[in-house]
Protein backbone atom coordinates (compact mmCIF):
# COMPACT_ATOMS: atom_id res chain seq x y z
CA UNK A 1 0.00 0.00 0.00
CA UNK A 2 1.36 3.59 -0.77
CA UNK A 3 0.83 6.19 1.68
CA UNK A 4 -0.41 9.39 0.81
CA UNK A 5 -0.69 12.99 1.83
CA UNK A 6 -3.73 14.79 -0.03
CA UNK A 7 -3.62 18.68 0.22
CA UNK A 8 -6.55 20.62 -1.65
CA UNK A 9 -8.85 17.40 0.21
CA UNK A 10 -12.24 19.05 0.35
CA UNK A 11 -12.15 20.45 -3.46
CA UNK A 12 -13.59 18.90 -6.49
CA UNK A 13 -10.19 16.98 -7.51
CA UNK A 14 -9.30 16.13 -4.11
CA UNK A 15 -12.57 14.42 -3.33
CA UNK A 16 -11.99 12.41 -6.51
CA UNK A 17 -8.73 11.28 -5.67
CA UNK A 18 -9.63 10.12 -2.73
CA UNK A 19 -12.52 8.08 -3.31
CA UNK A 20 -10.48 6.68 -6.13
CA UNK A 21 -7.43 5.84 -3.56
CA UNK A 22 -10.21 4.97 -0.67
CA UNK A 23 -11.80 2.48 -3.51
CA UNK A 24 -9.06 0.95 -4.91
CA UNK A 25 -6.14 -1.85 -2.98
CA UNK A 26 -2.97 -0.07 -4.21
CA UNK A 27 -3.66 3.36 -1.68
CA UNK A 28 -3.66 4.52 1.46
CA UNK A 29 -4.75 7.76 2.81
CA UNK A 30 -2.85 8.87 5.92
CA UNK A 31 -3.30 12.54 5.46
CA UNK A 32 -6.27 14.69 4.08
CA UNK A 33 -5.50 18.56 4.50
CA UNK A 34 -7.48 21.97 4.13
CA UNK A 35 -6.71 25.40 4.38
CA UNK A 36 -7.53 26.68 8.02
CA UNK A 37 -11.55 27.99 7.86
CA UNK A 38 -12.36 25.57 5.51
CA UNK A 39 -15.50 23.91 6.23
CA UNK A 40 -14.26 20.44 5.14
CA UNK A 41 -12.10 20.89 8.30
CA UNK A 42 -12.80 18.17 10.97
CA UNK A 43 -15.01 15.85 8.48
CA UNK A 44 -14.21 12.42 7.26
CA UNK A 45 -12.44 12.41 4.38
CA UNK A 46 -14.57 8.96 3.25
CA UNK A 47 -18.07 10.78 3.72
CA UNK A 48 -16.68 14.12 1.86
CA UNK A 49 -15.70 11.52 -0.91
CA UNK A 50 -18.59 9.64 -0.97
CA UNK A 51 -17.08 6.77 0.20
CA UNK A 52 -19.06 6.50 3.88
CA UNK A 53 -16.97 6.56 6.50
CA UNK A 54 -13.37 6.05 6.35
CA UNK A 55 -12.04 7.17 9.83
CA UNK A 56 -9.88 10.05 8.62
CA UNK A 57 -10.57 13.71 9.02
CA UNK A 58 -9.65 16.54 7.13
CA UNK A 59 -7.34 18.33 9.50
CA UNK A 60 -4.72 21.99 8.40
CA UNK A 61 -1.61 20.38 9.41
CA UNK A 62 -0.32 16.62 9.94
CA UNK A 63 2.73 15.12 11.01
CA UNK A 64 2.45 12.30 9.08
CA UNK A 65 4.96 11.48 6.58
CA UNK A 66 3.20 9.27 3.50
CA UNK A 67 4.88 7.98 0.93
CA UNK A 68 4.04 10.52 -1.43
CA UNK A 69 2.04 13.81 -1.12
CA UNK A 70 -0.65 15.06 -4.02
CA UNK A 71 -1.48 18.27 -4.36
CA UNK A 72 -4.50 19.99 -5.76
CA UNK A 73 -5.19 23.15 -4.37
CA UNK A 74 -4.12 26.64 -4.54
CA UNK A 75 -1.03 28.00 -5.62
CA UNK A 76 0.10 30.03 -2.17
CA UNK A 77 -1.28 26.67 -0.17
CA UNK A 78 0.85 24.64 -2.66
CA UNK A 79 3.86 26.48 -1.96
CA UNK A 80 3.41 25.65 1.84
CA UNK A 81 3.10 22.00 1.28
CA UNK A 82 5.71 21.96 -0.91
CA UNK A 83 8.32 23.51 1.70
CA UNK A 84 6.53 20.68 3.98
CA UNK A 85 7.33 17.62 1.63
CA UNK A 86 11.25 19.28 0.99
CA UNK A 87 11.86 18.99 4.92
CA UNK A 88 10.48 15.64 4.95
CA UNK A 89 11.94 14.19 2.22
CA UNK A 90 8.73 13.36 0.25
CA UNK A 91 7.90 12.91 -2.89
CA UNK A 92 5.24 15.21 -4.22
CA UNK A 93 2.75 15.33 -7.07
CA UNK A 94 1.25 18.65 -8.21
CA UNK A 95 -1.77 19.85 -10.42
CA UNK A 96 -2.27 23.04 -9.19
CA UNK A 97 -2.73 25.44 -12.00
CA UNK A 98 -2.51 29.44 -11.97
CA UNK A 99 1.22 29.80 -10.15
CA UNK A 100 3.48 32.77 -10.77
CA UNK A 101 6.83 33.13 -12.17
CA UNK A 102 8.20 32.82 -8.40
CA UNK A 103 5.84 30.17 -7.17
CA UNK A 104 6.90 27.92 -10.10
CA UNK A 105 10.88 29.03 -9.40
CA UNK A 106 10.04 27.47 -5.92
CA UNK A 107 8.65 23.78 -7.72
CA UNK A 108 12.07 24.24 -9.44
CA UNK A 109 14.11 25.16 -6.59
CA UNK A 110 12.43 22.05 -4.33
CA UNK A 111 13.16 19.07 -7.13
CA UNK A 112 16.51 19.88 -6.44
CA UNK A 113 15.74 18.15 -3.13
CA UNK A 114 12.77 15.76 -3.53
CA UNK A 115 11.32 14.71 -6.47
CA UNK A 116 8.76 16.79 -8.05
CA UNK A 117 5.50 15.52 -10.88
CA UNK A 118 4.17 18.93 -11.72
CA UNK A 119 1.64 19.04 -14.76
CA UNK A 120 -1.65 21.46 -15.67
CA UNK A 121 -3.20 18.35 -16.29
CA UNK A 122 -2.68 14.76 -15.56
CA UNK A 123 -4.96 12.99 -18.14
CA UNK A 124 -3.70 10.44 -20.32
CA UNK A 125 -5.88 11.37 -23.46
CA UNK A 126 -4.35 15.06 -22.93
CA UNK A 127 -1.01 14.32 -22.42
CA UNK A 128 -1.16 12.27 -25.81
CA UNK A 129 -2.88 16.02 -27.14
CA UNK A 130 0.12 17.57 -25.88
CA UNK A 131 2.59 15.27 -28.17
CA UNK A 132 -0.02 15.40 -31.31
CA UNK A 133 0.01 19.38 -31.62
CA UNK A 134 3.85 19.69 -31.49
CA UNK A 135 3.84 16.69 -34.39
CA UNK A 136 1.13 18.79 -36.05
CA UNK A 137 2.28 22.46 -35.90
CA UNK A 138 6.15 20.61 -37.17
CA UNK A 139 4.62 19.08 -40.20
CA UNK A 140 1.94 21.67 -41.16
CA UNK A 141 4.63 24.50 -40.70
CA UNK A 142 4.35 28.54 -41.02
CA UNK A 143 1.72 28.98 -43.41
CA UNK A 144 -1.03 27.91 -40.49
CA UNK A 145 -2.90 30.31 -38.88
CA UNK A 146 -2.53 28.53 -34.42
CA UNK A 147 -5.93 29.17 -32.09
CA UNK A 148 -6.37 27.33 -28.46
CA UNK A 149 -9.66 27.58 -26.53
CA UNK A 150 -10.82 26.24 -23.70
CA UNK A 151 -14.01 26.42 -21.99
CA UNK A 152 -14.20 24.99 -17.92
CA UNK A 153 -16.95 25.17 -15.30
CA UNK A 154 -18.01 29.05 -13.94
CA UNK A 155 -15.77 28.31 -10.52
CA UNK A 156 -12.37 28.05 -12.05
CA UNK A 157 -10.01 30.87 -10.76
CA UNK A 158 -7.80 31.15 -13.13
CA UNK A 159 -7.65 31.66 -17.29
CA UNK A 160 -6.37 30.72 -19.59
CA UNK A 161 -6.11 26.96 -18.29
CA UNK A 162 -2.77 25.52 -17.61
CA UNK A 163 -3.75 23.08 -19.97
CA UNK A 164 -4.41 25.46 -23.03
CA UNK A 165 -0.89 27.07 -21.58
CA UNK A 166 0.74 23.90 -21.97
CA UNK A 167 -0.81 23.34 -25.61
CA UNK A 168 0.39 26.39 -26.74
CA UNK A 169 3.67 25.95 -25.36
CA UNK A 170 4.25 22.59 -26.91
CA UNK A 171 3.39 24.37 -30.63
CA UNK A 172 6.30 26.65 -29.18
CA UNK A 173 8.69 24.08 -28.55
CA UNK A 174 8.20 22.43 -31.42
CA UNK A 175 8.53 25.64 -34.03
CA UNK A 176 11.12 27.42 -32.17
CA UNK A 177 8.64 30.58 -30.85
CA UNK A 178 8.21 31.97 -27.46
CA UNK A 179 5.54 31.99 -25.83
CA UNK A 180 5.04 35.27 -24.22
CA UNK A 181 6.15 37.05 -27.33
CA UNK A 182 3.39 35.34 -29.50
CA UNK A 183 0.26 34.57 -27.37
CA UNK A 184 -2.66 36.68 -27.80
CA UNK A 185 -5.36 36.81 -25.35
CA UNK A 186 -9.01 36.90 -26.76
CA UNK A 187 -9.24 39.77 -29.21
CA UNK A 188 -11.35 43.32 -28.82
CA UNK A 189 -11.73 46.54 -31.27
CA UNK A 190 -9.23 46.52 -34.29
CA UNK A 191 -6.94 43.96 -33.91
CA UNK A 192 -5.97 41.90 -37.08
CA UNK A 193 -4.09 38.78 -36.86
CA UNK A 194 -0.51 39.04 -36.67
CA UNK A 195 1.80 36.39 -38.32
CA UNK A 196 2.81 33.70 -36.27
CA UNK A 197 0.92 34.62 -33.00
CA UNK A 198 -1.10 32.00 -31.26
CA UNK A 199 -4.66 32.91 -30.36
CA UNK A 200 -5.84 32.25 -26.35
CA UNK A 201 -9.42 31.88 -26.11
CA UNK A 202 -11.34 31.08 -22.15
CA UNK A 203 -14.43 30.11 -21.62
CA UNK A 204 -16.12 29.79 -18.24
CA UNK A 205 -19.64 27.79 -18.68
CA UNK A 206 -21.89 25.97 -16.17
CA UNK A 207 -20.33 22.87 -14.66
CA UNK A 208 -17.84 22.07 -17.70
CA UNK A 209 -15.21 19.93 -16.64
CA UNK A 210 -12.88 20.29 -19.39
CA UNK A 211 -12.21 21.47 -23.20
CA UNK A 212 -9.31 21.71 -24.83
CA UNK A 213 -8.94 22.44 -28.87
CA UNK A 214 -6.13 23.44 -31.25
CA UNK A 215 -7.32 24.61 -34.54
CA UNK A 216 -4.50 25.09 -37.48
CA UNK A 217 -6.16 26.89 -39.75
CA UNK A 218 -4.88 28.23 -43.79
CA UNK A 219 -6.08 29.49 -47.12
CA UNK A 220 -8.26 26.15 -47.54
CA UNK A 221 -8.32 23.85 -44.50
CA UNK A 222 -8.32 23.61 -40.77
CA UNK A 223 -6.93 20.87 -38.84
CA UNK A 224 -8.39 20.21 -35.40
CA UNK A 225 -7.70 18.69 -32.30
CA UNK A 226 -9.32 18.43 -28.95
CA UNK A 227 -10.18 16.68 -26.02
CA UNK A 228 -13.24 17.06 -24.04
CA UNK A 229 -13.10 15.45 -20.14
CA UNK A 230 -16.25 13.44 -19.20
CA UNK A 231 -15.64 13.62 -15.83
CA UNK A 232 -12.93 14.01 -13.19
CA UNK A 233 -12.08 10.73 -12.44
CA UNK A 234 -9.70 10.61 -15.81
CA UNK A 235 -7.00 13.46 -13.68
CA UNK A 236 -7.78 11.47 -10.40
CA UNK A 237 -6.51 8.64 -12.34
CA UNK A 238 -3.64 10.02 -13.74
CA UNK A 239 -2.93 11.94 -10.29
CA UNK A 240 -2.69 8.66 -8.43
CA UNK A 241 -0.84 6.90 -11.84
CA UNK A 242 1.91 9.78 -11.11
CA UNK A 243 2.36 8.82 -7.77
CA UNK A 244 2.79 5.76 -7.97
CA UNK A 245 5.41 6.05 -10.50
CA UNK A 246 6.95 9.33 -8.56
CA UNK A 247 8.17 6.85 -5.35
CA UNK A 248 11.97 5.65 -5.30
CA UNK A 249 12.72 8.31 -8.57
CA UNK A 250 15.83 10.74 -7.78
CA UNK A 251 15.28 14.24 -7.09
CA UNK A 252 14.20 16.03 -10.00
CA UNK A 253 11.36 17.97 -11.78
CA UNK A 254 9.07 15.35 -14.01
CA UNK A 255 6.04 15.97 -16.02
CA UNK A 256 3.12 13.42 -16.82
CA UNK A 257 5.19 12.84 -20.46
CA UNK A 258 7.62 11.65 -18.10
CA UNK A 259 5.27 9.58 -15.75
CA UNK A 260 3.43 7.85 -19.23
CA UNK A 261 6.21 7.57 -21.98
CA UNK A 262 9.06 7.38 -20.20
CA UNK A 263 11.82 10.15 -19.25
CA UNK A 264 14.37 11.22 -16.93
Amino acid sequence: MIKIGLSGAGGRMGRRIAAMAIEGEQYDIIAAVEAPGSPCLGKDMGDLAGCGPFGLKVAHSTSEKPDVWIDFSLPDSTVIWLEHCRGLGVPMVIGTTGMTESQQAAVSDAARAIPVVHAPNMSVGVNVLLKLVADAAKILGGDYDIEVAETHHRMKKDAPSGTAIALAKSVCSATGKNYGEVAVFGRGGQHPRRAGEIGMHALRLGDTIGEHTVYFGNMGETVTLGHSAHNRDTFAQGALRAARWLVGRPAGLYTMQDVLFGGK
